[in-house]
């Protein structure tokens, strides 16, 4: 993530030990993602269940800090997850002591057998870090866009430079314009195999995948960019997901 802009009044108000040339460091941002293999004839009631009995508690924790934001998607389009559980804290420390502090009011609301498990019985957990994007300045919108890439563990400090360099000036300007609502490049801490994940998001799908080709094309074009094809040898797989934001706070 970009490091907000200090403004003149701030800076000299800055306490003792920064200068008013120095920008304070943006907190780390990492994101505990539970991926959900669910039964689609009743995907719907786990729905039903989590605004229900996983909502308030996870609301309350976002209202008292136990965590900074969490969020609950479905599946519109893509691969075999079926839903997406996330929570994110400043650190992953943070992320597993928030997960077992929610998992005891979960046991005191007497939540922990509604029937969720039987709906969704299987699943995949990741850690990610957010490296950049706009989500921390911007609020996502309610069509969201997943890419999950396969990348050379040796070359991602390489990816990352060439996001931050050449590919987030174009993403930030679909922001500006309102193509997209935010964006986001994070990184693998923890789980599959999957190394990097974009995300976009926008006000709805069509607008989300429009937005999405021309960012593409804006990026590689006539194929001739050199840091674009780099990228592309550095991370050469990926699975593409769309989902619809049902609930997100923080």
């Amino acid at each position: 993530m970009k490091a907000a802009t200090v403004i003149s009044i701030l800076a000299l108000a800055a306490p003792l030990g920064l200068s008013a040339q120095e920008e304070p460091e943006e907190a780390e941002n990492y994101i505990y993602a539970t991926y959900f293999y669910c039964d689609t004839a009743r995907q719907g009631e786990a729905d039903e269940l989590v605004m229900k009995n996983t909502a308030p508690i996870y609301d309350a924790a976002v209202e008292d800090g136990t965590i900074n934001a969490w969020g609950w998607l479905a599946h519109h389009t893509g691969g075999q997850w079926r839903r997406v559980q996330y929570h994110t804290s400043n650190t992953v420390e943070g992320l597993l002591a928030a997960q077992e502090t929610i998992g005891e009011r979960v046991e005191e609301a007497g939540s922990a057998n509604d029937g969720f498990a039987q709906i969704c019985g299987s699943h995949e957990d990741y850690i990610w870090k957010s490296e950049a994007g706009s989500t921390q300045q911007t609020a996502r919108g309610p069509a969201a866009l997943s890419v999950y890439e396969v990348c050379n563990l040796n070359d991602e400090a390489r990816a990352k430079e060439i996001v931050e360099t050449n590919f987030a000036p174009v993403l930030d300007k679909a922001v500006e314009d309102g193509k997209l609502t935010s964006w986001g490049w994070n990184s693998h801490v923890l789980g599959g195999e999957y190394r990097v994940l974009q995300t976009m998001t926008a006000k709805d799908h069509a607008t989300l995948l429009k937005a999405r080709a021309d960012i593409l094309e804006t990026i590689y074009g006539d194929g001739n960019d050199a840091a674009a094809n780099e990228y592309s040898t550095i991370c050469t797989s990926h699975s593409d997901y769309l989902w619809n934001v049902q609930h997100e706070k923080g």
